[in-house]
């Protein structure tokens, strides 16, 4: 199954107030594992970036002057995702901006239902513990060392092993039955050369021992009738 991990940046929370999508990271997963393709998009917005976004992100207006608009980048960025389920912290986010891009672009909008929240996961498996990709990186012993900057490429690769943790690490699969799924591998046969069972017959000593042993206890089930 193919999955695409997602983030972006942006230069603020809400499209609506005219802020704009500045940076695109995705990576493409196939059963849960990073195949190592990914795809990576700097935008440039059209207008200045926000002190408080550039705290963020470390996007600064200068750096996005030169990049390409988002029209320039959309045929490539929807090729890559094609119709695989997008795997998103904090989904709404992401995708309402995506959206809105897209709608600007002349291109169909993406359902809500397409996205896997990770935020939400996380939510549901750790009640009440702090649901951010630092602190499921904390959790789950994933180095963000590196994560100095929110940054739209890295986020998603942090968050591909995030995801695999919340649905149960690398055994996620891992189940115990009488007999092959119907459908499945078969299960495999190893054949061992028959050996034939060896004697141990306890030596007289061994023996005598056993008695001495059976006097000191009182009424012992196993003494001899």
């Amino acid at each position: 199954m193919r999955e695409i991990v997602l983030d972006t940046e942006t230069t603020g929370f809400k499209p609506e107030e005219g802020h704009r999508l500045i940076e695109i990271g995705c990576v493409e997963l196939h059963n849960h594992v990073a195949t190592g393709k990914t795809f990576h998009c700097y935008v440039n917005p059209e207008r200045d970036v926000p002190p408080d976004a550039v705290a963020v992100h470390g996007l600064t207006t200068e750096f996005l002057s030169d990049k390409p608009l988002f029209n320039d980048v959309v045929a490539e960025f929807v090729a890559f995702i094609g119709d695989a389920p997008l795997v998103i912290h904090n989904a709404a986010f992401d995708m309402h901006f995506l959206n809105w891009e897209l709608r600007i672009a002349g291109y169909p909008v993406m359902p809500k239902d397409r996205a896997i929240d990770t935020l939400l996961m996380a939510r549901q498996k750790f009640p009440g513990a702090p649901a951010t990709l630092d602190a499921l990186c904390k959790r789950f012993g994933v180095d963000n060392s590196s994560r100095t900057y929110h940054g739209a490429l890295l986020d998603a690769q942090l968050l591909a092993e995030v995801y695999l943790e919340l649905r149960g690490g690398r055994q996620a699969g891992l189940a115990l039955a009488s007999g092959p799924a119907a459908g499945g591998p078969a299960a495999i046969r190893i054949d061992r050369p028959y050996r034939a069972p060896r004697a141990h017959a306890p030596s007289e000593e061994e023996l005598a021992a056993h008695a001495e042993l059976l006097k000191k206890l009182k009424n012992p089930l196993w003494a001899a009738e």
